[in-house]
């Protein structure tokens, strides 16, 4: 139960002082329903207003505050503004302008022979000073304001006002800093930091308190889930006996021997496997390395003890790729396979679900729909989640509800992560890492070439496909009127668009396949590139994983600049998979903005995922890099991603020191701590310090 002293916190907005249900409504589309989400909804800058006694003192173009005397007004001319006349105390004339039906209210605001103080941006036209539509100045206003994200029914004025009070509300809070750490960033206490936060614009204290209230929120998060892995591993897990049957005979089967990093990961695995308690691992692996092979060993190690296990992949194009790759590694093995996803319905899926609840299934393989309601293993002992990012947290924490016990758990993901998003993002988990490419796996020469070099790139993909080879063509958008990169660069060519301009080309050699496409549609113009009868696919993103065809190898990338450079690698990642030499052609528009050229340049000079993942993360952040978050995702308001970047490693150290020192948040700091991760909302972190 959260402690009675934050309460005051934890009151609606409505409680606030002149807070009436339209301000509560606008409020909630900020989403700001407490009073301590106006705590902690910052400003992102300041707008300074330099108060002159003239206009002989004042420059063109910058914002002042200046006492006037209104002597005046004029009507608006068509669609001019209305001007109220005013002059400075050296009868300097100045026209306040105020565009719109504005010509009613201007009498009883601005009345002839009334003084007083109005501020805006100084501006000169047809040689007169004029400002467009200016403040007046209230006692109280202060020269620097906070500037804060709005909504229509506020302004940046009225939320600085109700954080204020919002401010007044603060209870007295221990510290929960390591004090060492306190000391050595010089930063202020959580009260001061807020109240500097919200109401200081000096930069450089103002940068402290920033930091100080990132790190609060860094801490809270590293504390839930150090807590959360604590308590699984107090719970009893699912042990798996191997006796290695299984495993040995695929491993007889294959005609290559696992790398050095496959053989030490599934090594990793396959003893987080034999213990009393629920894996919780993060497999990470650059494109090619041998994921789904290391991933289908430790589903035979489940099955090999009596177990089921599941592979879950986050679309249904490639939920099936992987159902045809395990058919295929695991032909001949006594291994039953299943498949669901949504779009399995009536007899088949009832057949799948009493199957699976029989035990008859031993490895299920689909889309979400594997941990809906509804759907009951028999003995599930392992998890493995493909592309874990696209996923959420609270998703993946479905699938350890459908056992006795919590299965083990292995998350797969093709987009490297660099350590600070590790920690952010998959906190609960140890981490293992694929560095090194399978034997055959060809590195794949990357090309950079201006659009206007397009006919020329058609004819060589005509040469291309006229050998027999096979070759992807990907467009950032699927329809016209779909772009909303903010690139800056000219508008992309549709998918649907380049399609039918290459079916005039190479006609039915041409594939098509995007997300809206109907799921047997897709299915058909997939099988059809499968399986050589088309030559070429066209593809939206939807292709970035899970396809594996050996003869296609050349990959073509439109307008590769509105791309980030963890989803171009993954792109590039579609070719090199066979034996023969692959090309990938990024395909740029002459107008690319400064990140866009960063980005190919990168692309081009690099094949190494995990140094293109630590690029992408300083180019883009670690919320565009991971993708679009699902509900139950790790999100932080505070802290950006420069703060995680350079602020993260201190918080883990200072968490783990909170629970090393306090055993579990006993002692006085740990307390306090309590408090933060109430505050921050991490309250299923604190149900297990009670055990629940």
């Amino acid at each position: 139960m959260r402690p009675e002293r934050l309460n005051p916190l934890f009151a609606e907005v409505s409680t606030l002082p002149h807070v009436g249900p339209a301000a509560a409504r606008a409020l909630a589309r900020l989403d700001i329903h407490l009073v301590k989400d106006l705590l902690f909804y910052l400003p992102v800058g300041w707008r300074h207003t330099r108060r002159v006694s003239g206009l002989a003192n004042a420059r063109v173009g910058e914002r002042i505050a200046i006492a006037v005397r209104i002597s005046g007004s004029e009507p608006a001319r068509g669609r001019g503004p209305t001007r109220v006349l005013a002059d400075d105390a050296d009868h300097i004339g100045l026209v306040l302008a105020f565009f719109g039906p504005k010509g009613v209210h201007l009498a009883r605001r601005f009345p002839t022979g009334a003084t007083m103080v109005i501020a805006g941006k100084l501006e000169s036209w047809n040689g007169r000073y004029q400002i467009n539509h200016p403040e007046v100045m209230h006692d109280g206003a202060t020269e620097a304001e906070p500037i804060y994200p709005l909504t229509e029914g506020l302004t940046s004025r009225r939320i600085a006002q109700l954080a204020a009070a919002a401010l007044d509300r603060l209870p007295p809070f221990e510290e929960w800093i390591e004090p060492s750490l306190l000391a050595a960033n010089r930063w202020p206490t959580f009260a001061e930091a807020l109240r500097v936060a919200h109401q200081s614009a000096d930069s450089s204290t103002a940068a402290a308190a920033r930091d100080r209230l990132a790190h609060d929120e860094l801490l809270a998060s590293r504390l839930a889930w150090l807590l959360v892995r604590q308590r699984r591993r107090r719970q009893r897990g699912h042990p798996l006996a191997a006796t290695g049957k299984l495993t040995g005979a695929l491993l007889a089967s294959l005609p290559w021997p696992l790398t050095g990093a496959q053989h030490r990961v599934f090594t990793e695995i396959a003893a987080d496997l034999t213990t009393p308690h629920a894996m919780l691992r993060l497999l990470q692996g650059d494109v090619g390395s041998g994921k789904t092979l290391v991933a289908v060993l430790a589903l035979l190690v489940a099955v090999e003890a009596g177990a089921q296990g599941v592979l879950v992949a986050p679309t249904d194009l490639l939920a099936r790729q992987h159902f045809t790759t395990l058919s295929t590694l695991l032909a001949g093995l006594p291994v039953r396979l299943g498949f669901l996803s949504g779009r399995e319905k009536g007899r088949q899926r009832d057949s799948t679900l009493r199957d699976l609840a029989s035990g008859t299934i031993d490895i299920l393989v689909g889309t979400h729909a594997v941990f809906m309601p509804g759907v009951t293993y028999h003995d599930l002992g392992l998890a493995v989640v493909d592309e874990q990012h696209r996923f959420g947290v609270a998703q993946r924490m479905m699938l350890t509800e459908k056992a006795e016990h919590p299965p083990h758990l292995l998350v797969m993901t093709a987009t490297p992560i660099p350590r600070t998003l590790q920690l952010a993002h998959f906190g609960e988990m140890d981490v293992s890492r694929l560095d090194e490419r399978p034997p055959g796996r060809q590195p794949v020469t990357t090309l950079v070439m201006p659009l206007t070099r397009l006919e020329e790139v058609i004819a060589a993909l005509g040469r291309h496909l006229a050998t027999g080879a096979q070759a992807y063509w990907v467009c950032p958008l699927l329809e016209a009127g779909a772009d909303d990169s903010g690139d800056g660069s000219s508008a992309p060519t549709p998918a649907v668009v380049r399609a039918g301009m290459l079916r005039q080309h190479f006609g039915d050699q041409v594939a098509l396949v995007h997300g809206r496409l109907a799921g047997t549609a897709r299915d058909s113009e997939m099988n059809r590139f499968t399986s050589g009868a088309a030559r070429l696919l066209v593809a939206t993103t939807v292709i970035e994983v899970g396809v594996d065809v050996p003869d296609a190898t050349l990959m073509i990338i439109e307008s590769a600049e509105r791309f980030g450079l963890a989803q171009l690698h993954q792109l590039r990642g579609r070719v090199g998979r066979g034996r023969e030499h692959s090309t990938c052609i990024l395909l740029r528009q002459s107008d690319l903005s400064e990140p866009g050229r960063q980005r190919l340049q990168m692309m081009r000079s690099s094949d190494d995922g995990f140094a293109i993942a630590e690029a992408d993360l300083r180019l883009r952040g670690p919320g565009e890099m991971l993708g679009t978050r699902q509900s139950g995702d790790e999100g932080f308001h505070l802290a950006s991603e420069e703060q995680i970047s350079r602020l993260m490693d201190g918080a883990d150290a200072d968490a783990r020191l909170l629970l090393d020192r306090d055993g579990g948040l006993q002692g006085r700091r740990g307390g306090a701590a309590r408090l933060l991760l109430y505050l921050h909302e991490r309250d299923a972190a604190v149900g297990t310090l009670r055990g629940g």
